[in-house]
C-alpha cells in the first residue's frame, strides 16, 4: 500500500492544500493510505474531522510523515522547513515521489537537490497542454481563479464605477479596461470585467486568440508579426525585442487611455516580458489601476513591486503574487482534482506506481527519476547533454523492489 503524505504548506501566507476531503475519499478507495498533517486544510476551510470522515489519518508527527511517505503532495516546491531546520526533500526517503509545482526550467538548484536525493519528481507546471491532460492542468485551474480575482481587485481599487449607469443625476460612462494576455487568466479576467459592465480591450501576441477574445465581447488590439509566437505545447514563446517594442507602441495609446490595466503575460522558464514601461504609467490618468499578475516573475509593468500595492504618479500598481490563494477553498478543490487525475495517470488500480516514459504526459512532466534529470526540456535549460537512450529509465526499471507497490510530488512564482 502506497502512503501519501499531505503536509501543510510552509510558504508564508499560503492558504491552499494539495488534497481535499473530496479527493482523499477517492484516493482511499483506490488503495492509498493518506496521511494529512494537522491543520493542513485549515486555510482552505477543511477541518481535520473532514479529512478523518473521508478516510485520512491526521498526522501530528510531521517529520515522521515525510519519512514514511511514498508520495508527497504539495502545492509549492519542497523547501526549507521552518520548524525543523531541514529541507523537505532531505526528510523524504530515497525513491519517494514528489508531485507539486517545481518550476524546474529556472529553479535549477531545486532540481539538483531532487536528483541527488534520488527523488522522483513530477512538475505540475510542466504538464503538456494536450487535450487528454486538460483535467491535470493546474496552471490553467489556478490561472482561471487568478484572472477572476484580478478583475475584482481592479474594480475595487478604481475610484469609479465599471458599468454604464443612466441616472437622474446624469449618465456615468463605463470604465475602460485593457487586458494584456489572453491566456486562461486573461480570458477569465475579460469575462469577469465584461460581466461587471466594463468596456474591455485585449492585447495578445498570438493572433489565434482573436476569435476567443471577440466571443467574450471584447475588442482585440492587433499587432502584426511574422514571428512564431506560440510553442508546440501551446505556451507563449519569448519574442524578440523588436516585436516587444512594436507591441508597446501599438498598445500604448490604449493603455494610457484606460481606467484599469490587467497584465497576465508569462513565458515559462523566463522573466516576464515588460509590457508597460515607467513612462507609460506616468502618462496614465491619476486614479488608474494596474493589476500585474506576472509580479512573481518580475512583472509586466516596469514599476511593479512584488507583493505590494504602490501608487506611482497617481496610478495604483498592484503586484500581489498567488492571487488564486486569496480564494483558497475553490483553488484547493480545483488543484486537488488536478492532483487526483495525475495520480490516476501514474498509478495502476492497485495503487502501484507505473511510469511509462513513452507517454507524452509522463515524459513531459517527470523531472528527476532514479538519480537522473530525465526531462529533456530541463536538461536543455540547464545546458546538460542529452540523456542517452540506454540510460533513460524504462518501465521495467521503475518497478524494482525499492519502488514496486510504492510511489518512488506549484507552484506559483508566479498567477
Amino acid at each position: 500500500m502506497s502512503i501519501i503524505f499531505v503536509p501543510k504548506e510552509v510558504t508564508p501566507d499560503e492558504t491552499r492544500v494539495a488534497a481535499t476531503p473530496e479527493t482523499v475519499k477517492q484516493l482511499v478507495k483506490r488503495g492509498f493510505r493518506v496521511l494529512v498533517q494537522h491543520d493542513a486544510g485549515k486555510g482552505s476551510f477543511h477541518s481535520d474531522n473532514d479529512y478523518i470522515d473521508a478516510g485520512a489519518e491526521i498526522c501530528r508527527e510531521v517529520e515522521e510523515g515525510y519519512k514514511t511517505a511514498d508520495v508527497l503532495l504539495k502545492f509549492h516546491a519542497p523547501q526549507e522547513h521552518p520548524d525543523f531546520g531541514k529541507h523537505e526533500v532531505s526528510m523524504l526517503k530515497k525513491g519517494a515521489l514528489v508531485i507539486s509545482f517545481l518550476w524546474p526550467l529556472q529553479e535549477h538548484e531545486d532540481v539538483k537537490r531532487l536528483q541527488s536525493h534520488n527523488v522522483t519528481s513530477f512538475a505540475m507546471d510542466q504538464i503538456p497542454r494536450i487535450s487528454r491532460a486538460q483535467d491535470m492542468d493546474a496552471l490553467s485551474s489556478q490561472s482561471n481563479i487568478a484572472g477572476y480575482k484580478a478583475a475584482l481587485m481592479a474594480a475595487e481599487a478604481l475610484p469609479k464605477l465599471l458599468p454604464l449607469m443612466m441616472t437622474a443625476a446624469g449618465t456615468i460612462k463605463p470604465a475602460k479596461i485593457v487586458i494584456m494576455g489572453a491566456g486562461v487568466a486573461g480570458l477569465q479576467a475579460i469575462a469577469t470585467a465584461k460581466r461587471l459592465g466594463a468596456v474591455v480591450e485585449v492585447s495578445d501576441i498570438r493572433p489565434a486568440v482573436k476569435e476567443q477574445v471577440q466571443s467574450l465581447g471584447a475588442k482585440f488590439i492587433e499587432v502584426e508579426s511574422d514571428e512564431a509566437l506560440e510553442d508546440e505545447g501551446g505556451y507563449a514563446k519569448e519574442v524578440s525585442k523588436d516585436f516587444l517594442q512594436k507591441q508597446q507602441e501599438v498598445v500604448r495609446q490604449h493603455v494610457v487611455a484606460a481606467d484599469a490595466v490587467i497584465t497576465t503575460a508569462l513565458v515559462p522558464g523566463k522573466r516576464a516580458p515588460v509590457l508597460i514601461t515607467k513612462d507609460m504609467v506616468e502618462e496614465m490618468k491619476p486614479g488608474s489601476v494596474i493589476v500585474d499578475l506576472a509580479a512573481e516573475q518580475g512583472g509586466n509593468c516596469e514599476v511593479t513591486t512584488l507583493n505590494r500595492q504602490i501608487v506611482h504618479n497617481g496610478v495604483m500598481v498592484i503586484g500581489h503574487a498567488q492571487l488564486a490563494a486569496k480564494l483558497p477553498k475553490d483553488a484547493s478543490e480545483m488543484y486537488a482534482r488536478n492532483i487526483l487525475t495525475v495520480l490516476k495517470h501514474l498509478f495502476d488500480k492497485e495503487a502501484n506506481l507505473t511510469l511509462d516514459f513513452e507517454d507524452e504526459i509522463t515524459a513531459g512532466s517527470i523531472v528527476t527519476h532514479d538519480g537522473e534529470i530525465v526531462s529533456a526540456r530541463v536538461r536543455e535549460a540547464m545546458e546538460l547533454p542529452e540523456l542517452k537512450k540506454e540510460e533513460a529509465p524504462s518501465e521495467d526499471e521503475s518497478s524494482t523492489d525499492e519502488t514496486d507497490g510504492k510511489a518512488s510530488e506549484d507552484a506559483s512564482k508566479k498567477s
